[in-house]
């Protein structure tokens, strides 16, 4: 997280940050591979959406953030959650489904949460983060707090009510609130062109007078110039602001979808131009970091998420005289 209230809109390409920015990103990518080899050995059950190509998003706005800013994300939210600081240990837990997990083993994968960090979480319903965003930032509003609320979705809620509902009320209201769209073009399953007649998501958000922009999503260095200058905007007082950023997802949809909608021609091209593929291409050709850098951070990598592992397996399950703690019923 930046220090202070994010005086900068450029991001500072100094030797640490280049080096954070890309420890970031590899660290999402090596833990979504990893969650994919234990879906495979049924460690981790029920649904599975993989983060893997849009790593630059979360990383780069997370960096224009301060740490009472909210952030809600979606059913694809590990990789928010690690950019946003949650331990590993507990994220991982909380995908096994165990007690020592995020939340408790409770979420699972998609409604993983961190009240301390200010991690609203996942939500499995598709714009479902949206009225929720509007929500929180009406009660920072009222309430006379400077925070930042942050919504992360993706182009598919642009097709729900909600999405509308959100765009009008934060712009009438005027509500500090940030919205990220993350455009993959292709929802869960359809190409965005085949299910919208206005292609340009960011151009939805600005019918309702929003200051709005495209960025490329796979431009780390772009997305969080961006972030920075969108969260400035906010934070000063002057309403909501929206960033798409035009990203793609190299994996399915989901852990079951067998991607007859693209071929694998088309996802090979697109992982020649992916987020660390670029950015770390870009630093050694500059000689901002060396190869030795970066086989430090795999190595860091590899032992945190050895590490993780390890925790959520000798992690407990929940006691079953414990299951209706939290659960409450209407008469």
């Amino acid at each position: 997280m930046t220090a202070g209230k994010t005086e900068a809109t450029h991001p500072r390409l100094t030797r640490a940050h280049c080096q954070h920015l890309l420890q970031q990103m590899i660290r999402i990518r090596r833990f979504e591979e990893k969650c994919a080899e234990l879906y495979t050995q049924e460690k981790i059950r029920g649904f599975l959406h993989l983060y893997i190509g849009e790593e630059a998003i979360a990383v780069g706005v997370m960096d224009a953030l301060e740490a009472d800013d909210a952030v809600l994300a979606t059913y694809r939210e590990h990789g928010h959650a690690l950019a946003r600081g949650l331990p590993m240990n507990k994220v991982m837990a909380e995908m096994y489904g165990k007690r020592d997990g995020s939340s408790g083993g409770r979420g699972g994968s998609m409604h993983i949460f961190d009240a301390e960090k200010r991690f609203v979480g996942g939500n499995a319903i598709v714009g479902g983060g949206l009225p929720l965003a509007v929500g929180l930032a009406l009660a920072d509003r009222m309430q006379g707090r400077e925070r930042v609320t942050t919504c992360f979705f993706g182009e598919g809620a642009a097709a729900e009510g909600e999405f509308h509902e959100s765009m009008n009320l934060a712009t009438l209201w005027k509500l500090p609130v940030l919205f990220v769209c993350e455009n993959n073009f292709y929802a869960m399953g359809t190409r965005l062109d085949l299910s919208e007649s206005e292609t340009d998501i960011h151009a939805k958000a600005a019918s309702y007078r929003m200051p709005s922009e495209a960025v490329d999503g796979m431009n780390i260095v772009e997305v969080e110039a961006a972030a920075r200058r969108a969260v400035a905007t906010v934070r000063a007082g002057d309403g909501p602001y929206f960033l798409e950023c035009r990203t793609y997802r190299f994996r399915a949809h989901s852990m079951f979808d067998p991607q007859l909608y693209r071929s694998k021609d088309e996802v090979k091209e697109r992982e020649k131009k992916g987020p660390i593929v670029r950015f770390q291409g870009w630093v050694l050709d500059a000689g901002i970091l060396h190869q030795a850098d970066i086989d430090a951070i795999e190595a860091d990598v590899a032992q945190e998420i050895d590490a993780a592992v390890a925790f959520a397996e000798a992690s407990e399950w929940e006691a079953i005289e414990t299951l209706l703690d939290h659960v409450g019923a209407v008469p």
